[in-house]
């Protein structure tokens, strides 16, 4: 290293020094000595540490006045035949809305046990977002890797999270099968695995695009390239998890296990007789976010799971709007996509979401103080999962008090395979709720109509349900 360059970066190692040394903000010794006066170490603090350090913070905090016995009577319900289980896989918005369609089906044709294949619309689920992410590298291609819409797409090749929004995309456009034709495999079941190798040879594919664009090659050549790719992506969908049917022969079934009728379906064929041809034109998705303006559609970027689909418009609304719009559906005997932030209080041993379940005030000696809006504006609370909305019980007034959803955990998880709500709980962490147009009061029609404002994908409170 010759003298003028070692002189160059010795005097900048020397001003980077000094500006950390003189820049305000750091922790000063004074401001350690006041700072160490918050533990006093009394015989309280001591004790409130020792049993932190050795024990789960959530038992320590368990709120004891608020394990009086759990009310589990609902008087409206809408009655469900068995608790499915994603196991190991962020699926709960594919679950959530064949449960939807499930407890029609059940109800209409008088069906024992039934599930829909959660794996065959789950194995296009996958091609579709991985040709998403190859045509958006190459509708990018002109554009700079660090640019955000580019980097978005390849931090983000494919997932297992979606919302409702893909229920449709790829309900319509696939089908359904009985579970018994497409049943579940480890793949299916434990994601992960195949997930990551399918999404490394994405971006490395994306890449290759990119590359391919960059050289100037021809639009039919970058198509072709890209249908090569996707056959590779098929393939190893194959191979985790089966190949999907395009006709089968099905029994169907009684609640007394008696065979009723015997028929041969395409899966699209299936999809009507059994499920719902409407789930594009039919449903409208309700979000409640007080940090954006109430009476507003908002339309995300890339909220889709197919290219040839389309992003999902939200109509933000006050939680009292949607709770109208709830009631009426399950009055009604029509269970509902629901979505929220499961994580936060809940009491996963009883199956109960209540923010009263745990006093961390009291054992942390401070509050926690932020309202909704501030929780989503900090990242602190967003849509995390994805469940079916079965039951409310209402008051002598109308009003509800507390909340059921069908869970697809399995049936011994929470109450029964079910989370129950209380309605404080529903107000603070609900999220999005997915209603069929019937439901939907006329104001809410009215905000439909207005051109959506269009929101980035890579916005926070539109993460896909796991």
């Amino acid at each position: 290293m010759n003298k003028r360059i070692l002189s160059v970066f010795v005097c900048c190692a020397l001003y980077y020094s000094a500006q950390a040394q003189d820049a305000k903000g750091g922790i000063s010794a004074d401001m350690m000595q006041q700072i160490k006066q918050s533990y006093q170490g009394t015989s309280t603090d001591k004790a409130i540490r020792n049993a932190i350090s050795n024990n789960d913070i959530r038992k320590l905090a368990l709120n004891q006045d608020n394990m009086k016995g759990m009310d589990t009577h609902f008087s409206v319900k809408v009655n469900s035949k068995g608790i499915t289980d994603q196991k190991s896989s962020g699926r709960c918005w594919l679950f959530t809305g064949l449960n939807v369609m499930r407890a029609k089906a059940i109800d209409k044709y008088h069906l024992g046990s039934f599930e829909f294949s959660q794996t065959y619309p789950f194995f296009f689920d996958q091609l579709e977002k991985a040709n998403l992410f190859l045509q958006g590298v190459i509708d990018t291609s002109d554009k700079p890797m660090n640019d955000k819409m580019v980097e978005w797409l390849f931090r983000n090749p494919l997932s297992d999270g979606g919302t409702f929004t893909g229920v449709a995309d790829i309900v319509s456009k696939y089908g359904l099968v009985p579970k018994d034709v497409m049943p579940e495999t480890n793949s299916s079941e434990n994601t992960a695995r195949m997930a990551n190798l399918i999404a490394l040879k994405l971006r490395e594919q994306g890449l290759q695009l990119r590359d391919m664009a960059s050289k100037k090659a021809k639009p039919a050549a970058i198509e072709n390239a890209q249908v090569e790719m996707l056959r590779t992506i098929y393939g190893m969908r194959v191979l985790n998890l089966g190949v999907p049917p395009t006709e089968f022969t099905w029994t169907q079934y009684n609640v007394k296990g008696e065979p009723v009728e015997t028929a041969t379906y395409t899966p699209l064929s299936f999809l009507k007789k059994y499920g719902d041809e409407k789930l594009i034109d039919n449903y409208v998705m309700l979000m409640n976010d007080p940090s954006r303006e109430y009476y507003k559609c908002y339309e995300i970027d890339y909220d889709r799971h197919r290219y040839d689909g389309k992003n999902w418009t939200y109509v933000n609304l006050p939680i009292e709007d949607i709770k109208e719009m709830a009631i009426a559906s399950l009055k009604d005997s029509t269970m509902m996509y629901y979505s929220c932030d499961v994580g936060k209080f809940l009491n996963s041993d009883r199956g109960l979401l209540d923010v009263k379940n745990y006093d961390y005030d009291s054992l942390m000696g401070t509050t926690f103080g932020m309202d909704k809006k501030q929780r989503i504006q900090s990242f602190a609370s967003s849509s995390s999962h994805a469940m079916t909305l079965m039951a409310v019980d209402l008051d002598k007034n109308g009003k509800p008090t507390k909340w059921m959803v069908e869970n697809s955990w399995g049936a011994g998880a929470g109450y029964q395979g079910h989370l129950i709500m209380t309605d404080e709980w529903f107000n603070e962490y609900t999220f999005r709720l997915v209603v069929e147009t019937k439901y939907v009061t006329p104001k809410a029609l009215e905000v439909l109509k207005q051109k959506p404002i269009r929101l980035p994908a890579w916005d926070p409170m539109f993460a896909g349900e796991e």
